[in-house]
């Protein structure tokens, strides 16, 4: 490909437009059009974004509070699993942002011991102990952190967002995408024709025609250019990920100043999870499920039951009615083997999918668009780029799915087959990052989790440690420093301490409902779609 000055993006919604704004951003010289049907809906189910979404919008000059009102958006500073480690539990949380470790004198470890020396210790205690944010998270405050009390905290570095995800399309193609000279034809693709280099031109149903240099599928799982036109393999993950479908639903609030949680909330059922996410006008709510273990009718029920017996943070069965429209969705899971084919690259759905938990879906399409866009800054692109964008994309997919699965595997629930098969299967190790260590006992006081990426969280959260009564006696026995019990309880006086800080500041905050009157949503606006 000498060059790739004519980009055509097939496909609207969050994918299509997030693409285009990272494309036309990069390269606002370049011609840039994207082509969407006007005859097939969007599926718009994803509504809960990961905190890396505000770097990519920092990177394209957009603030969050250009699109908190339109998108009927709230934010979002962890993500709690609730039922996944045990069958009621209190669940544990995955707070966004920089771990704090000043208060330590062996980093996570000093926790450890603490949790050796007193077992009944909630794991919840972990992220408490180490996050600053957790207070804000404990008590659905929002605080900007404008004068640092919260340590290692940056609001605008460390939070992401419930919002409508085609309403965010939307705003991306009206705010950003047009001005900035994006073309857009809402017209229906008949008939593609290839040649030797892949897509020669595409034919409307009207009878006219389009082409360009670059294509760029943003068509779903339909995949309609690199799987339908190209025949790229589709590899799937489903014996590793059984989740395969969902049903999906809007319900109304009862309490808003409760019930718009400042965390994604996920909790586990027989077959499944369910994800909770307080956008300002409604909650979006769905179960994700493996139809391996259970029928579609018997999951709504369950589904059902659970919406109704559910009482935290508020318990109003009357709001599940037979008027909530219940859609299901059939999930395609894995990723195809090729991203990128001659002239056709894919992005979002139509390049592949992991399942919702950890709100992975908006996460690819921002990271494989900036991926494309580096690729695109060659003069001249051949085939060992295309390799290497595939490659890149690839190994991007597998460590978050093994990260995903995770959540999964490490549970100690055994209630039902899906649960017994999540916890028996064969997992490659070598992709989870950190996991390995707990078990390195070379290590002189005892082996640390990684703390770059959320292993630590979710394995702490399972009830795993990096600390045993063989270390604290290898410790004690080390006269190079003070003994187990001293560093302990100088851990906990510290940690002590910072937590009052926090809380302190927490109290005076005003509750993320409040906070979202005040400076985005003023009044009820909003009407169901």
């Amino acid at each position: 490909m000498n060059n790739c000055d004519n980009i055509v993006i097939v496909g609207g919604g969050s994918s299509g437009w997030m693409t285009a704004a990272t494309l036309i951003n990069s390269f606002p010289n370049k011609k840039i059009t994207l082509i969407e049907s006007p005859n097939h809906p969007i599926i718009g189910v994803g509504e809960s974004t990961q905190a890396t979404i505000t770097t990519w919008a920092h990177s394209l000059g957009i603030n969050h509070e250009d699109f908190m009102r339109y998108t009927d958006a709230s934010y979002k500073m962890s993500i709690r699993f609730k039922n996944f480690n045990k069958k009621e539990d209190s669940g544990f949380h995955y707070p966004f942002g920089r771990i704090y470790l000043e208060n330590t004198k062996y980093s996570t470890r000093d926790w450890y011991m603490k949790k050796l020396k007193y077992p009944e210790i909630d794991n919840n205690d972990y992220c408490n102990s180490f996050y600053s944010q957790m207070s804000l998270l404990n008590n659905n405050k929002i605080n900007l952190n404008k004068y640092g009390i919260f340590d290692n905290f940056e609001f605008y570095r460390d939070t992401a967002y419930h919002f409508d995800a085609v309403k965010f399309g939307m705003w991306l193609k009206e705010k950003y995408c047009l001005p900035r000279g994006v073309k857009h034809i809402q017209k229906e693709i008949v008939k593609i024709e290839t040649d030797d280099n892949g897509i020669s031109l595409l034919i409307f149903e009207d009878g006219s025609t389009f082409s360009g240099d670059l294509y760029v599928d943003c068509t779903g799982f339909k995949s309609m250019l690199l799987e339908e036109t190209m025949g790229v393999e589709f590899e799937s993950i489903e014996d590793q990920l059984l989740c395969n479908r969902a049903w999906a639903v809007q319900i109304p609030y009862v309490d808003k100043e409760k019930e718009i949680e400042n965390f994604t909330n996920c909790t586990a059922l027989r077959h499944g999870w369910v994800w909770n996410t307080p956008l300002w006008s409604r909650i979006g709510t769905g179960y994700v499920y493996s139809n391996k273990f259970t029928t579609d009718e018997e999951a709504l029920e369950e589904f059902k039951n659970h919406l109704k017996n559910k009482v935290e943070p508020i318990y109003a069965p009357e709001r599940i009615t037979d008027d909530l429209k219940f859609r299901n969705i059939t999930m395609k899971t894995g990723i195809h083997k090729r991203l990128w084919e001659k002239n056709v690259v894919a992005i979002g759905l139509s390049a592949g999918f992991i399942e919702p938990l950890e709100s992975n879906g908006l996460y690819t399409v921002h990271e494989y668009a900036a991926l494309l866009c580096k690729v695109l800054n060659k003069e001249k692109i051949n085939n060992v780029d295309k390799q290497i964008y595939t490659s890149v994309a690839r190994d991007m997919f597998f460590g978050f799915m093994k990260f995903v699965q995770m959540h999964y595997t490490l549970s100690q629930r055994d209630d039902t087959d899906f649960w017994k098969y999540m916890t028996s299967i064969d997992v490659d190790l070598e992709k989870i990052s950190g996991y390995k260590q707990i078990l390195d006992t070379r290590r002189p006081y005892g082996p640390e989790f990684e703390t770059e990426s959320g292993v630590h969280c979710i394995a702490t959260g399972h009830g795993y440690s990096t600390f045993n009564n063989n270390l604290k006696n290898l410790f004690n026995n080390d006269k190079r420093d003070a003994d187990f019990d001293l560093i302990v309880e100088s851990f906990i006086y510290r940690t002590d301490q910072s937590k009052k800080k926090w809380q302190d500041e927490s109290d005076s905050s005003p509750t993320h409902y409040a906070y979202l009157k005040q400076n985005f949503h003023g009044e009820d606006i909003y009407e169901e779609d």
